[in-house]
């Protein structure tokens, strides 16, 4: 997202100067070399693939008489280039204590020069296409109608191919690596979302001449209203894909550690990458000076150490488990030696379309929790969400819809386990 910040500068400059610059000009305007400057920046320090993004415009501002070698390609190229370059090593060498550390060129050497990238799976060359710039946009009506009109109408037909050519062929090109994911094209969303506003526009504006354009600007009314309802259900139930970040949060605040000392933690794969990160952990310690006249504020003593080793070996290790005071397991069978499950985190498993008569299945969130922990199941997102589903449910699928219902899918992901060596107040 942070790269995605700077591509979208960079957009915003190359609608700028297409607006204000004639293809004969012979003048470059400073909004091309400044987007071309942009992306190579982002690419350089945060996203690799944006050099494919970078190619493509320039060959195409190239072609098309906007921009030239010495006066645009190189500044620019070398400018974000150095600039990135001398952000990037020095900051990250730093931070990695590894001299001189160059991280886009290390995951990019990784996983596409030694093809590691197939690792984590691989998808057909038209998934961009086919799959995910549709979900990305999302409604309908932006692929379907809009951008075509935008495309096939004189009056936005030149801007909409400026855009679309290079970003299209960036996503053409980056379809021959055999891994894909949505994030990695994301990019581009800017720039068809406005393509497709000049295609709304031209409708909208004449909506009054004829019933074919009125209906057409109702039309697209309701498809953005129902985009917005859309997306909210969709935002909701992706809020019950982090049970990592729930269990965690849970055990810093729930579990109640009146004793002090030091307690260890270790997070399995699942968790991590479920919501597990650095800035959930809790870093107060005895060290630590506070008012400790409250009782409330005891819990603010302690101490805690966090492990999210993956090496097979100490894994399979009982040594290397008798060491933890709690573990975050999305597989508790996997944990050696004695625990209690404390505490089971319920997240996101699906949705299925319910026909009229069709029961729906057991969705009950029962959370197993130690005595005095079971009351505070409705404050936590996947657990609540799930309930309200539930109301939903009940309230409008008969009544309403007819019997039939979307249902909302919830299971265990995340288990808190306690190490039988301490006690829980």
């Amino acid at each position: 997202m942070f790269a995605f910040l700077f591509s979208t500068l960079a957009l915003r400059s190359l609608l700028k100067a297409h607006c204000t610059t004639r293809r004969s000009s012979k003048i470059v305007p400073g909004g091309y070399r400044l987007a071309l400057s942009l992306l190579t920046f982002a690419g350089v320090v945060f996203r690799s693939e944006l050099a494919i993004l970078v190619a493509t415009f320039t060959i195409y501002l190239f072609i098309t008489q906007r921009i030239s070698i010495t006066r645009a390609i190189i500044p620019a190229g070398l400018g974000g280039l150095l600039i990135g370059l001398l952000w990037t090593v020095s900051i990250d060498s730093f931070f990695w204590q590894s001299t001189p550390l160059w991280p886009e060129w290390t995951g990019f050497y990784y996983n596409t020069i030694q093809g590691h990238s197939v690792d984590w799976g691989v998808s057909p060359w038209h998934f961009y296409f086919a799959n995910a710039i549709p979900r990305l946009l999302l409604n309908p009506a932006t692929y379907l109608l809009c951008i075509p009109v935008a495309v096939l109408n004189r009056a936005t037909r030149r801007h909409s191919l400026d855009l679309l050519i290079p970003l299209l062929s960036f996503v053409g090109l980056y379809s021959f690596l055999p891994h894909k994911e949505w994030r990695f094209i994301i990019y581009i969303i800017p720039g068809l979302t406005a393509t497709a506003a000049a295609g709304a526009s031209w409708i909208w504006n004449r909506r009054t001449k004829s019933i074919i354009y009125a209906l057409l600007s109702l039309g697209l009314a309701a498809s953005v209203l129902l985009s917005f309802a859309a997306s909210a259900a969709l935002l909701t139930i992706s809020s019950m894909n982090y049970p990592g970040g729930e269990a965690l949060h849970f055990l810093h605040h729930n579990i109640d550690h009146r004793k002090g000392g030091h307690f260890r933690v270790f997070f399995d794969n699942l968790a991590c990458q479920t919501g597990v990160t650095r800035f959930l952990e809790n870093h107060d310690g005895p060290q630590t000076v506070l008012d400790v006249l409250e009782t409330d504020n005891l819990h603010n003593q302690r101490s805690w150490t966090y492990s999210k080793t993956e090496n097979l070996e100490l894994l399979l290790d009982p040594a290397f488990w008798s060491q933890f005071d709690y573990v975050l397991a999305e597989q508790p069978a996997a944990a050696i030696g004695t625990w209690k499950a404390l505490y089971a985190v319920y997240g996101y498993d699906g949705v299925r379309v319910l026909k009229p008569g069709e029961k729906s299945g057991d969705n009950d969130i029962e959370n197993v929790a130690v005595a005095g922990l079971e009351e505070m199941t409705d404050k936590y997102l996947s657990s609540r969400v799930a309930r309200i589903w539930r109301r939903l449910e009940n309230a409008f699928r008969k009544g309403f819809l007819g019997g039939w219902w979307v249902e909302l899918r919830m299971r265990p992901k995340i288990t808190i386990l306690k190490s039988t060596n301490i006690i829980v107040d």
